[in-house]
């Protein structure tokens, strides 16, 4: 095939899957709010509710991943192995969702100290 029928294939697959996308989105908005006030709940409550430990979480993550950029670069000097690159993004994954899961531990003990 041609490269500029191609491209337009991709332009009409890809502008149809974001219309796809944001219909769905707005789809289950809306049911989620019919969902709440079915149950007597007011939906626009949801959006001033605190979240107090989301600063936690972001800063645990983001400590994680630059915990895991260093490991990586660490073990990839250490090995010289440089042309690697799965090594490093495995090694920031790992960092993330030892941040996460550092997070949630946090905010477990939290609430169980309270009751």
């Amino acid at each position: 095939m041609d490269k500029g029928v191609l491209a337009i294939i991709w332009l009409m697959i890809s502008s149809l899957g974001l219309l796809i996308l944001i219909f769905g989105i707005r789809y289950l908005m809306s049911r989620e709010n019919l969902a709440m006030l079915e149950k007597g709940m007011n939906p626009k409550d949801k959006i001033n509710r605190p979240a107090p430990y989301t600063n936690l979480k972001w800063g645990l993550l983001l400590f994680g991943a630059g915990a895991g950029l260093a490991l990586s670069y660490i073990i990839t000097y250490m090995l010289h192995d440089y042309d690697n690159p799965a090594l490093w993004f495995a090694f920031i994954a790992m960092g993330g969702g030892c941040g996460l899961i550092a997070s949630y531990r946090i905010e477990k003990k939290e609430l169980l100290d309270r009751q």
